[in-house]
C-alpha cells in the first residue's frame, strides 16, 4: 500500500518548504527537544515495565515457597523439568538456515520471558477467577467456567506477554534479521516462561510435604509432569513468535498478523489445558488405565502433532531461503570463446 500523501504533498514539484505545512522534520531546539522526550519516555516505559517484572519476581522469591530452590535436591529437580523444553528449544535455533541468533539475545529473551510470566500469573489469578465463575453461569456448569478460563484468560494472557518478551528487545535488535528469528526467540522466551512456572509448581507441591515423607519421591514426581508439560510454551510461542517475525517485514499488515499468531499460539494452548485437565481424567475413568499413562499418551500425540506442524512451516521458509540464495548467486560469465 502506498504511503498516504497530503493534498499539497502530492502536488509540490519540490520548490515550496513544507516544514510544518505538509512534512515534518527534526531542525529546531524545541523539536529536538520533543524527539529526545519521546524517545526516553519509550524507553522509560519499557524499563518501567522490565523493573515491575523483577520486583514482582524479588517479592514470589521472597514471600513464596522460591525460598526451597536453595535445596539442591529442588533445584536440580526444577532443571531436569526444563530438560525436554531446552532440548526442544535448541532444535528449533540449530533448525534456522540464516545466520545464528547471538547468544546474547537469546539469553536476555529467556531471562524477560522469566521476568513477565509473573504477569500472567497475577492476570490468571485476578481476572481469571471472575472469568471463570462467570463462564460457568455462577456455578451452575463447571466445565464452561474451565473453558473461559482457558480460552479467554490463560491462553491469550500468556501467549501474549512471551511474545512481549521477544517484542521488548529481540525485535528491536538489527540481528533480527528473517521471518524464521521470530520463532527461535519466542521459542527461548517459552523456555523462560517454562522455567519459571516449573519453579513455582515444583516449590509449592513440596511445600505441602509432610515432615518424614519422601522428598524425592514427591520431587521426582512433580518434575517429570513438568517435564512433559514445559515442551508446550516452546512450541505455541514458537508459533507466535514466527508471525511476529512475519510481521516486522510486512508493516502494512503487522497488526493482523500478529493477531493470527497470538489467535494460533492461544487455540493451541488451551486446548492443550482443557484437554489435560478434563479428557486425560475421563479417558482414565472410563478406561482404567492410571491418568499418568493417559497423560503420557496424550502429551506425546498432542505435542508430537505440532511440533510436526511447527517444524513443517520452517521447513518452507528453509526451503524457500535456500532457493532465493541460489537464485540470488552471481550471473554466469558470458562465454567469451
Amino acid at each position: 500500500m502506498d504511503e498516504e500523501r497530503d493534498p499539497v504533498q502530492s502536488m509540490d514539484d519540490g520548490s515550496i518548504d513544507l516544514y510544518e505545512i505538509s512534512e515534518w522534520e527534526t531542525r529546531s531546539g524545541l523539536d529536538r527537544f520533543s524527539q529526545g522526550l519521546y524517545r526516553a519516555a519509550i524507553v522509560g516505559l519499557r524499563w518501567t515495565v522490565v523493573v515491575v517484572a523483577a520486583l514482582i519476581l524479588g517479592l514470589q522469591l521472597v514471600l513464596g515457597g522460591f525460598g526451597l530452590l536453595i535445596d539442591p535436591r529442588v533445584g536440580t529437580f526444577v532443571v531436569l523439568s526444563i530438560v525436554p523444553a531446552f532440548v526442544l528449544a535448541a532444535y528449533l535455533w540449530r533448525a534456522d538456515v540464516t545466520t545464528a541468533e547471538p547468544l546474547e539475545i537469546l539469553v536476555v529473551t529467556f531471562l524477560l520471558g522469566i521476568l513477565f510470566a509473573n504477569f500472567a500469573g497475577i492476570l490468571n489469578d485476578t481476572v481469571g477467577r471472575y472469568v471463570q465463575v462467570i463462564g460457568s453461569g455462577f456455578g451452575l456448569v463447571p466445565i464452561l467456567g474451565l473453558l473461559a478460563l482457558y480460552f479467554l484468560v490463560v491462553g491469550p494472557v500468556e501467549e501474549a506477554v512471551k511474545l512481549l518478551a521477544v517484542r521488548m528487545y529481540a525485535y528491536r535488535m538489527p540481528e533480527f534479521d528473517a521471518v524464521i528469528d521470530g520463532a527461535v526467540y519466542g521459542a527461548v522466551a517459552g523456555l523462560g516462561f517454562a522455567t519459571i512456572e516449573n519453579a513455582l509448581y515444583i516449590t509449592t507441591t513440596l511445600q505441602t510435604v509432610a515432615p518424614g515423607m519422601n522428598l524425592i519421591q514427591a520431587g521426582s514426581d512433580i518434575a517429570t509432569i513438568r517435564a512433559l508439560a514445559g515442551p508446550g510454551h516452546v512450541i505455541y510461542s514458537a508459533f507466535a513468535g514466527y508471525y511476529l517475525g512475519l510481521a516486522k517485514f510486512n508493516p502494512d499488515n503487522a497488526g493482523p498478523i500478529v493477531v493470527k499468531g497470538l489467535l494460533v499460539a492461544t487455540l493451541v494452548h488451551a486446548t492443550y489445558n482443557t484437554c489435560a485437565t478434563v479428557l486425560v481424567s475421563v479417558v482414565a475413568e472410563v478406561t482404567a488405565v492410571d491418568s499418568f499413562v493417559v497423560f503420557l499418551g496424550f502429551v506425546v500425540l498432542y505435542d508430537g502433532l505440532f511440533v510436526y506442524l511447527l517444524l513443517r512451516k520452517l521447513s518452507k521458509y528453509n526451503d524457500a531461503y535456500r532457493r532465493a540464495s541460489r537464485s540470488d548467486g552471481p550471473a554466469d560469465s558470458p562465454d567469451l570463446g
